[in-house]
């Protein structure tokens, strides 16, 4: 395979069917944000350091006993799996199962909830509730099976500690009720600072995946749209190829006739130039049917490239005033070509001569990017056109069927570039290309 063909299968270059059977909903991961287990160490940190005030103050403020010592060594050995965890999800992010890590996780939370439980009371201590939010996290992110191991864990624990506990020291009944509903109080607190941070966190995720899937949809339909496009213009080349094949025998046989006149002869001879590059423009759609393969693409000096496709515009635009400006400095990139990008950019350069009577195409690269504005003297794009900027086929006007735009975005975001419209004197048509680094 050709080293073009290798760069456009690793950028995802497909035909829209091939596209299309590609969909499938992304990760968390794909959207650059943290993953789940990740977030749940975060908000550990945070839980372990509320853990701690409350061990630590607790005796001092509610003149409580309590047993620190074993306290703190629950803690400590919940912030060493955390500090596992997290060294394990930044040694090898792409490891493993997520459902795995965020189930142990939760596991351990819970195992440790419960010894600090029994050594704080037991199920009367006011703060059993912490063990919902493991819970409630869990049915967020988890399977149904998981959930129900969750769920079970959750109950046995509050069930033992309701038998199994370490007292707390408190001979004043009216104390006891105040300690009581003070920790009720922070459990309350507790518990809606987390659920709130990781159900919008959650929230953000989904929908962050909703636009995702939208976008992917939007495109898989914009290919399909193009493929029935292309599979009609094979068609309409196919029917097209016999009239102008008569036209070519009539012109050819004006042109040998003795007694025409030398204007009358260079028309003659214009005519059949433009029907020559008619029959390759309908050649070129029958073979390729609107779908680019692998062995189209092929990577090119920027400059040549834009040379020969100004040059090849010219030929079908005689009449129109156009200039091609070479901006960017040596050394010149290479850029991944192919045919329907090539028919791309005809299409732009098409509308701007349709829209004014001077086209100005400039180029320009960057480190990453090659450029190419298409400029017109006419009065602009329409809001309307702005807005939608190549997103669907416009209605049909005296001057073209409207697809030209709608045709040019799809191939240029094909090669993994970008369309961008403005008005600056004229209409401006940017495209930006990604350079080739093969």
């Amino acid at each position: 395979m050709p080293q073009a063909a290798v760069w456009a299968s690793r950028h995802g270059l497909q035909s829209p069917i091939m596209a299309a059977m590609a969909i499938s909903l992304p990760t968390t991961a794909d959207f650059g944000a943290p993953t789940i287990p990740q977030r749940l160490i975060v908000l550990r940190w945070w839980f372990l350091l509320a853990e701690l005030l409350v061990i630590v103050l607790v005796p001092t403020l509610a003149d409580l006993r309590l047993p620190q010592l074993p306290m703190l060594a629950v803690l400590a050995l919940q912030a060493a799996a955390n500090g596992w965890a997290r060294w394990c999800l930044q040694a090898t992010p792409a490891r493993g199962d997520r459902d795995r890590d965020v189930f142990s996780q939760l596991v351990i939370d819970i195992a440790a909830l419960a010894v600090l439980m029994f050594l704080s009371g037991g199920a009367a201590n006011p703060v059993i509730s912490l063990l919902l939010p493991p819970v409630a996290i869990a049915a967020l992110v988890l399977p149904g099976r998981l959930v129900a191991v969750i769920a079970g864990l959750a109950v046995i624990a509050y069930s033992i500690l309701m038998q199994a506990y370490l007292p707390l020291p408190i001979a004043d009944v009216a104390r006891a009720t105040r300690l009581h509903l003070l920790g009720m109080w922070f459990t309350f607190v507790v518990s809606v600072a987390m659920m709130a941070w990781f159900i919008v966190r959650m929230t953000g995720i989904v929908r962050a995946r909703e636009a995702e899937l939208a976008a992917i949809r939007e495109q898989a339909l914009r290919d399909e749209r193009v493929l029935a496009l292309g599979m009609l213009a094979a068609g309409a080349a196919h029917e097209l190829s016999t009239p102008l094949a008569t036209m070519a025998i009539v012109a050819g046989e004006l042109e040998a006739e003795e007694g025409l006149a030398d204007s009358l002869r260079a028309d003659v001879a214009l005519l059949r130039q433009q029907i020559g590059a008619c029959k390759g423009i309908i050649s070129g759609m029958a073979e390729r049917a609107g779908v680019g393969r692998a062995d189209s693409i092929q990577a090119m000096r920027a400059d040549h490239w834009l040379q020969a496709l100004f040059e090849r515009w010219q030929l079908l635009r005689p009449q129109v005033r156009a200039g091609l400006e070479i901006l960017g400095p040596p050394p010149v990139p290479h850029i991944v070509t192919e045919t329907m990008l090539d028919q791309g950019l005809l299409n732009l350069f098409n509308n701007g001569a349709d829209a004014g009577t001077d086209v100005r195409l400039l180029a320009d690269w960057t480190d990453q990017l090659l450029i190419v504005e298409v400029r017109d003297n006419g009065r602009g794009f329409a809001e309307d056109i702005l807005l939608l900027a190549g997103e669907s086929p416009l209605p049909a006007h005296p001057k073209g069927s409207g697809i030209g735009l709608f045709l040019a975005k799809a191939a240029i975001e094909r090669m993994g570039g970008s369309l961008s419209l403005a008005n600056d004197g004229g209409g401006v048509a940017r495209v930006e290309l990604p350079r080739y680094k093969g």
